[in-house]
């Protein structure tokens, strides 16, 4: 099966009233679990590399790309390639040739006319190169060991009117939004603000992305989805799914040395956590506006 693009992904997700999961790509092993787990379900999914997945990886981003256009080629449902989180411009320029079909630019941590003089550079560039660009706007807090942002801290959720304006302003294909997430966290005890993803839904003309989402649980995820939300990325959630079994294995046998010996099951665990919320993600309906 061809590489999907994402655009296609969320415009079937949109005409279907249903959610797209994408799930963040750190190893192989991840990528190998990604596509596991949404062939299990018949799930299409988008697999994510997000800027610091390309710093652990020596600031290389081709040998993970190359790894996962192979794996989203042979897999049994549409897969696509986004690039996430990128601050660094010439990043965004190298995703194209690397076979990404979209990218999430983040400028949300800047001055909002910076960040939207920037978001709307990186949004012209991206779609004379063909690709999809997303943005956020609002505080997602919680990434690169930062501490979480309370949902309730002044500016932190994101105001429809102004994410009108931000849309038509920079040009972008979706938009990322504070609605109650945050990211890093490892329990699933957020709450989603849904009159305001509704709010959010009628005003802004592209579909709307929720970072965080591995601390929200199954219901809100689906609540979410219903009040508007499309693109649900995922990250922590595989991290808290893959380390224990690790961990387990090795306490279990301290002399393991091979490491295929507690990488499998690890990824077993994670492809088990891509098929679960792939199906809660991907059979969700969206209400009408």
């Amino acid at each position: 099966m061809p590489v999907a693009r994402t655009a296609d992904l969320l415009a079937s997700a949109v005409a279907a009233g249903r959610g797209l999961p994408a799930f963040n790509v750190i190893t192989l092993e991840h990528a190998e679990a990604i596509v596991s787990g949404a062939e299990l379900t018949g799930s299409p999914v988008v697999l994510q590399v997000s800027q610091n997945a390309v710093a652990y990886h020596g600031g290389r981003l081709l040998p993970l790309a190359r790894a996962c256009t192979e794996l989203a080629a042979a897999a049994k449902v549409p897969v696509s390639l986004h690039l996430d989180h990128v601050e660094d411009f010439d990043l965004l320029r190298a995703s194209a040739a690397a076979g990404f079909s979209s990218a999430m630019y983040d400028a949300s941590a800047l001055p909002h006319d910076e960040n939207v003089k920037r978001t709307a550079e990186a949004a012209d560039w991206a779609h004379r190169h063909g690709l999809h660009l997303e943005a956020e706007l609002g505080r997602v807090g919680g990434k690169d060991g930062e501490p979480p942002l309370s949902p309730h801290a002044p500016g932190a959720r994101t105001d429809p009117a102004e994410a009108a304006r931000y849309v038509a302003e920079t040009g972008v294909d979706a938009l990322a939004v504070a609605v109650g997430s945050s990211h890093a966290m490892t329990t699933r005890t957020a709450l989603l603000d849904h009159e305001l993803i509704r709010r959010l839904a009628e005003a802004v003309p592209v579909p709307l992305v929720l970072h965080g989402s591995s601390g929200v649980a199954d219901e809100e995820l689906s609540a979410g989805i219903a009040a508007g939300l499309v693109k649900v990325n995922i990250g922590t959630a595989l991290n808290t799914a893959f380390t224990p079994v690790v961990r387990q294995r090795l306490a279990e046998e301290p002399g393991l040395t091979d490491p295929r010996t507690y990488l499998a099951p690890a990824r077993s665990a994670m492809a088990e956590t891509v098929a679960r919320l792939s199906h809660v993600v991907g059979r969700a309906h969206r209400a009408a506006l």
